[in-house]
C-alpha cells in the first residue's frame, strides 16, 4: 500500500479531542508498504502552530472511549463518544470461495459446520462470549499460523498477536479492546510466562 497522508497537519478533520485529551489520527507504518491507521496522544500547543483559530473550534470533541463492537451496524461515535472498536477494511459479497472453503475444511476436519458457526457469531454478534479457540497438532505445517493470519486480515484491528513482551507488560492498551487475540507459538520465547 501506497503511503497517502489522508490525515494532514493543516486539517482540523486529523485532531480530535477525548475528554480533556487531545489526539492525532495518523497512518502508522507496519511494514515494509503497510500502515494501520492510530490515534496519538498530540499537544495543544503543537496544534495551535499548525492550525488557525477557525480551524482549531472545528476539532470534533468527544466525552470519552467506549468499545462498541459491530460490524454490521458499526459507528465510529456512539452518542459523544468516540468508538475504539475498528470499523473493517470489507464489505462481504457473495460469491465464490473455494480457496478458503478448502482451507477451512483443513483446519476444522470433521468439526466444519461447527468452525463454520464460530467464525459466523464472530462476524454477527462479536459481544457473544465463545469459548476460546484452540488449534492444536503435533504436526509443522499445518495450517495453524495461516489460520491467525486470515482471522488477522478477516477483522483487522480487532484482531492481534500478543507477543511475550505483551506478556511481561504492565499495559494492554494495544489489546483490550480488541476482538481476537492470537498466541501463536512461533511467536512466543521459550522462556517461562509468570508474572511475579
Amino acid at each position: 500500500m501506497e503511503y497517502k497522508d489522508k490525515f494532514p497537519i493543516t486539517n482540523p478533520a486529523s485532531y480530535m479531542r477525548i475528554g480533556t485529551s487531545y489526539y492525532k489520527k495518523l497512518l502508522k507504518p507496519c511494514g515494509l508498504d503497510n500502515f494501520e491507521e492510530t490515534l496519538v496522544s498530540w499537544s495543544i500547543e503543537t496544534i495551535k502552530q499548525d492550525l488557525t483559530k477557525d480551524q482549531l473550534g472545528r476539532i470534533e470533541k468527544f466525552e470519552g472511549f467506549c468499545n462498541i463492537p459491530s460490524h454490521i451496524n458499526y459507528q465510529a461515535k456512539v452518542g459523544k463518544f468516540y468508538n475504539q472498536y475498528h470499523a473493517l477494511d470489507f464489505e462481504p459479497k457473495f460469491g465464490e470461495w473455494k480457496n478458503i472453503e478448502y482451507f477451512l475444511r483443513h483446519i476444522f476436519t470433521d468439526q466444519y459446520e461447527l468452525g463454520l458457526d464460530y467464525l459466523t457469531l464472530l462476524y454477527t454478534s462479536p459481544t457473544q462470549k465463545l469459548p476460546v479457540l484452540c488449534l492444536v497438532s503435533k504436526q509443522r505445517g499445518t495450517g495453524k499460523s495461516t489460520f491467525l493470519f486470515l482471522l488477522k486480515k478477516m477483522f483487522g484491528k480487532n484482531a492481534t498477536y500478543i507477543t511475550n513482551e505483551t506478556f511481561n507488560s504492565n499495559f494492554n492498551n494495544d489489546w483490550a479492546a480488541s476482538l481476537l487475540g492470537f498466541i501463536d507459538e512461533a511467536f512466543l520465547k521459550k522462556e517461562r510466562l509468570v508474572r511475579k
